[in-house]
């Protein structure tokens, strides 16, 4: 029997009807009517409720967008039985395509960061030689699972670097609520051959570092030696914990270094000032300065 559970989101038009076991493999889908829900029996039958405007399926859920000529506490509860009922009577929600990729097993696990409001999810093969974070929805134009991810309403930011994808989180959740639903969805996402980055964008990003190539030319001696110390000492502790560390600028004047945080090391509570304090003495003691300072800004 399939259970379906209720779940408010932030826009008060919109309900989630959660099922136990996930409802799609490695895809999202929106109808906005009948006709666009030929691919799924079940929100071609939703469209006949007269209040309903739009269907989100993604994941473990079915979320329901409405018109406002009905209030979702009068409607909500006969929603989730309708959906039941024809989950349990056998119903399809989405026809699968046959000629998907075929699956290629991988592990998934979560691993705890520095930063209480992010975790690491470590996968058991190569993501991306070029790290990218994101901010938001709108930045994930280079990855479509970024941009699944950002549909859960407690991700607040991605980090993909290597093997793993470092997610921020809001704090609506606790970590013990949410950790396994978003394991879940990104190894059905990588196993089903989902894109975690488009290769598009690895080429720019190629371009992009032959371009910071020439710039490290341009550089001073002192910026050269501190982009080396940090690449070479600092980067791979970070990255170890979920995160990365650029470099900024460094100022000849007031020998000041900017450095930027990313991932699990941006906002997170302890990091800047370990960061700064521990950077700052490593530069201090290999440049044999002790005027240098630094600055941690979070990207």
């Amino acid at each position: 029997m399939n259970k379906v559970t209720i779940k408010e989101t932030q826009n008060p038009t919109i309900l989630k009807f959660e099922f136990q076991d996930f409802i799609t493999q490695n895809e999202s889908f929106e109808f906005k009517n009948i006709d666009e829900a030929k691919t799924s029996p079940l929100a071609q039958q939703l469209f006949y409720l007269p209040f309903v405007k739009t269907i989100y399926i993604s994941g473990n859920f079915i979320a329901i967008e409405k018109y406002s000529i009905v209030e979702w506490d009068d409607v909500k509860d006969a929603v989730a039985e309708q959906m039941e009922t024809f989950v349990n009577n056998g119903g399809t929600i989405i026809t699968i395509d046959e000629n998907k990729t075929k699956k290629q097993p991988v592990t998934v696990y979560g691993e705890t960061t520095p930063n209480p409001a992010a975790l690491k999810f470590v996968v058991s093969k190569m993501l991306t030689k070029n790290s990218i974070e994101f901010k938001n929805i709108d930045q994930t134009g280079a990855s479509p699972l970024a941009k699944e991810l950002f549909k859960f309403p407690y991700v607040k930011e991605i980090f993909i670097d290597e093997n793993y994808i470092s997610v921020t989180k809001y704090e609506i959740n606790e970590w013990q609520e949410i950790t396994l639903e978003l394991r879940s969805f990104i190894k059905q996402y990588i196993e089903n051959g989902g894109t975690v980055l488009d290769e598009n964008f690895i080429q720019a990003v190629t371009a992009e570092e032959d371009t910071k190539a020439k710039e490290f030319d341009n550089l001073d001696v002192t910026s050269q030696q501190i982009i080396n110390i940090l690449e070479e000492y600092v980067k791979p502790a970070v990255q170890a914990d979920g995160g990365n560390i650029a470099f900024d600028s460094y100022n000849e004047t007031d020998k000041t270094v900017k450095v930027i945080l990313q991932g699990a090391c941006s906002g997170c509570p302890s990091s800047t000032f370990t960061l700064k304090s521990g950077i700052e003495n490593m530069l201090k003691s290999m440049l044999n300065d002790e005027g240098i300072k630094v600055e941690a800004i979070n990207a």
